[in-house]
């Protein structure tokens, strides 16, 4: 006798089901009811009709199948509004609604070495899902703040500021308002993040300073950009100075100010790496044409130096389906330079310019010698969300690490790079100058 239905309802959430069908383990006493998880997507989005299995949108695998589990994971450990655990350190600066930001600590709900969670420099050569998760497992606790007024947020800043200056893991106890909402933004572009929420106090224990960044931070007649460079030089790895420049940290203290985290990584880098130009300007030239090669997360890099007088210009295609060309069924070329006496004007290309910048500038300081530079960069389907300017910088320094080929003219140097590239030479020579011009400009030393 068959049973009897006492009522039909329509189910919650079942495409989002489906999508972990392909791995059980991954759905594994998740609750996705409408309580639990509360799914965002953007108007107009293909994930709902794709379930992570057409790959409508055009990538290799799903972006939100990779950061689904780990965000499920972390949501799982927290059960009250006290999040107990070792910040890398780790701290964030928001820039929407500025001058008032979201300011706050971040911390996995555990505790013990967590200085990988937020190391980028220590990251190359791991996976997209290892990445996902290490950016998933920080819980972020945010206070809204005035930049321009931060000694308002009280205790909260103090304690803040204090993990930005440190140089190991520390342990943190956050109390939090309210639990992290239970929602998931259904977008294949969205940057890896961890559980938010308002933060009501926040409490650190052992605390031991980096010494240049605590003489940094009691200089107070010391301007930021001297500070930044200073500590550069003492080999303090450029993610420790951008999460203490971002808390307002240095500077002559009536000009100390909060910076957006984002805009924080771009000012270091724009720093370091102009001061590092104006030094390799004195510098004698290379001798050879140069090539270095770099291949990671669904990237490739070419870095080309020619001998001549500084000057850099950076190119990146992207492919349909990637991050910045989600829908358009060609590949998008971007690309900005400067010449002999820099830029004044901030670079089209965003924050991957002076990153790029930095790390090649970084080579020729090493090797005490000026050339101009090329950096050629192809990103694929297999990229298949953001996760910071960091890949570009990273990158870029593992190219400059490998063997130079190196050539005895530009024709010979271009044809190894062509080789490599899926887009032909003249593609990047029509949007771009300075490639353009050195491959056509005439030298008068080729009359002697």
């Amino acid at each position: 006798m068959p049973k009897r239905i006492s009522k039909r309802v329509k189910p919650k959430n079942v495409w989002i089901r489906e999508m972990f069908s392909s791995d059980p383990r991954m759905g594994e006493g998740l609750d996705y009811t409408s309580d639990y998880l509360k799914m965002q997507a953007p108007q107009g989005s293909i994930c709902a009709v794709c379930k992570g299995s057409k790959m409508l949108c055009g990538k290799t695998s799903c972006p939100v199948v990779a950061r689904a589990s780990s965000h499920f994971k972390i949501w799982r450990s927290i059960k009250g509004l006290n999040v107990g655990g070792s910040s890398p350190p780790s701290v964030f600066v928001g820039r929407f609604g500025y001058p008032y930001v979201n300011i706050g600590p971040l911390s996995p709900n555990y505790f013990g070495d967590t200085s990988i969670l937020d190391a980028p420099e220590q990251w190359l050569g791991r996976s997209i899902d290892e990445i996902i998760d290490f950016r998933s497992q920080l819980v972020r606790g945010v206070y809204r703040v005035n930049v321009r007024k931060p000694e308002k947020a009280g205790r909260i800043l103090d304690r803040t500021q204090e993990l930005s200056l440190a140089e190991h893991y520390v342990e943190t106890e956050m109390r939090l308002k309210k639990r992290p909402k239970r929602s998931f933004r259904v977008d294949a572009d969205v940057q890896p993040i961890g559980p938010t929420a308002p933060l009501d106090r926040v409490e650190i224990g052992y605390i031991r300073w980096n010494r240049g960044m605590e003489k940094a931070h009691y200089d107070t007649d010391l301007k930021a950009a001297p500070a930044t460079l200073m500590l550069y030089r003492d080999d303090v790895p450029v993610t420790q100075i951008m999460r203490a420049f971002s808390m307002g940290s240095f500077g002559v203290e009536r000009n100390r100010r909060l910076v957006p985290t984002r805009w924080s990584i771009t000012a270091v880098d724009d720093i370091i790496s102009k001061d590092m130009a104006r030094q390799v300007k004195g510098l004698p030239l290379i001798n050879d044409y140069e090539v270095y090669e770099s291949d990671y997360l669904g990237n490739r890099f070419e870095v080309l130096l020619v001998p001549d007088a500084w000057a850099f210009e950076a190119y990146e295609a992207w492919y349909p389906g990637t991050v910045w060309n989600p829908s358009s069924k060609s590949v998008a070329i971007i690309t900005d330079w400067e010449g002999y006496n820099g830029r004044t004007s901030y670079a089209s290309m965003g924050g991957c310019y002076y990153s790029g910048r930095l790390a090649v500038l970084e080579h020729l300081m090493k090797v005490r010698r000026q050339a101009r530079v090329f950096i050629i960069r192809e990103a694929y389907p297999d990229y298949i969300l953001p996760v910071g300017v960091w890949q570009v910088r990273e990158n870029v320094r593992n190219a400059m690490r490998q063997p130079a080929l190196l050539y005895d003219t530009m024709d010979e140097a271009l044809a190894r790079i062509r080789r490599r590239l899926s887009i032909p030479l003249d593609e990047w020579m029509g949007v771009g100058f300075l490639l353009r011009q050195t491959l056509s400009q005439r030298k008068i030393t080729e009359y002697f």
